[in-house]
């Protein structure tokens, strides 16, 4: 019996899923020491399992969508986005679950899991905007065009992300402005979409000056980035803690590594199991295999993502699969970034690696639509019109 007569599409990005979801299990059970003794009296077990639960029901996931028709999510798209304000709403208000001045999550009632609602709503405005440029193609030399159709929809997502995770609102402007280059919006629309971004932010930040209530983390986000920029880490240690234990853990990891479950920095790093795995990565196996090695993983998936693309025979499928791709390996760029500190702290969690939870859960999302777009190119299924083509309404070229 053939196993991949099961599972269709890009072979290479099954694998490279399959790898990283593998070391994850590793990576994440050495990881967790600290946090078992906090919370469930050293039982590091309950941890691995829950990860391997959910790294489980991402692969389900993963398998049920690239098994869907990638053209459905045009449409479904519409429906994601709209349901997407009101739960960004929620989570800023009362109703999210609050954790260092950022609510960002909402607590699923009788499970004791939490809800990102950024991860769902990336997903959404990423297929949405995949949509919309497919659709107006021909409308695109029309800055008016792109201002409504476009750029209002990202604009609002983006500013209710903000208030609680600037880092994730500003990497979704940066893959939407960076798809709708790829999708021929004409550069001086993108550069005028970037200026106004811009002012904007920067009222925002007055505005968080004047009024400290209204921005919370404002100072959290500017002590981050003058830390980083200035080296005050280098006089004061606990101005950085975070970045300095991740560098510790990178220095004495050298190039072969201390062995798997062998790091000592996890008992020092806040979130060595999330935000700084790959440091604990490269302690345990290594700045080749565990810090080049990952490189290279997620940079052969965007290649991959990007073949896809380019082989698909439709606009949608084209954008969609380039789009969710960078999305993923950005990501993991920036988190790897901050881990050898060229980049200041974001929280951004490392796609398919860090302890699991709904990010996990929306890459896998992504995967199985990139995977979608594969399999119906393999199999000539992109070459059919859809519902949406025999009515003139989305572009096929």
């Amino acid at each position: 019996m053939n196993l991949f007569s099961y599972f269709k599409g890009d072979r290479v990005i099954w694998m490279i899923v399959v790898l990283l979801s593998l070391l994850s299990l590793l990576a994440v059970y050495s990881s967790i020491v600290t946090l078992a003794y906090k919370h469930h009296q050293g039982d590091t077990a309950y941890y691995l399992f829950k990860h391997g639960k959910i790294i489980l029901l991402g692969f389900v996931l993963m398998y049920l969508t690239h098994r869907m028709r990638y053209t459905w999510f045009s449409r479904i798209s519409q429906i994601l986005l709209v349901v997407s304000v009101p739960l960004l709403l929620y989570t800023l208000s009362k109703g999210g679950t609050n954790l260092n001045d950022a609510s960002r999550w909402i607590a699923i009632p009788g499970t004791g899991l939490t809800f990102q609602t950024s991860d769902f709503a990336k997903l959404a405005l990423l297929m949405y905007v995949a949509r919309v440029l497919t659709q107006k193609q021909k409308e695109l030399e029309d800055f008016k065009t792109v201002l409504l159709h476009i750029m209002a929809p990202v604009g609002v997502i983006c500013l209710l992300i903000l208030p609680a995770n600037f880092s994730t609102a500003a990497l979704l402007f940066m893959n939407c402005l960076i798809l709708m280059f790829i999708g021929r919006v004409p550069f001086k629309h993108i550069a005028k979409v970037f200026g106004l971004a811009l002012a904007g932010f920067m009222f925002l930040i007055l505005l968080g000056t004047l009024f400290p209530k209204s921005l919370p983390r404002l100072e959290t986000w500017k002590g981050r980035i003058v830390s980083f920029v200035s080296g005050v880490e280098e006089v004061d240690p606990d101005k950085n803690y975070q970045a300095n234990q991740s560098k510790i853990a990178i220095a004495t990891g050298g190039v072969i590594g201390k062995g798997a479950g062998n790091s000592t920095q996890r008992n020092f790093l806040p979130h060595p199991y999330s935000d700084f795995i790959y440091a604990i990565v490269i302690e345990e196996y290594g700045s080749i295999i565990g810090g080049i090695g990952i490189l290279l993983l997620y940079l052969i998936l965007l290649f991959r993502g990007i073949r896809v693309a380019s082989n698909s025979q439709k606009t949608y499928g084209t954008l969609l699969s380039f789009g969710l791709s960078f999305s993923l390996v950005f990501q993991g760029l920036i988190n790897m970034a901050v881990a050898v500190n060229l980049f200041p702290v974001t929280g951004q969690p490392l796609p398919f690696l860090s302890m699991g939870g709904t990010s996990l859960l929306f890459s896998s999302i992504a995967v199985g639509i990139i995977l979608s777009v594969s399999r119906e190119t393999e199999t000539g299924q992109d070459l059919e019109p859809t519902e949406e083509e025999k009515g003139g309404k989305l572009a096929t070229t």
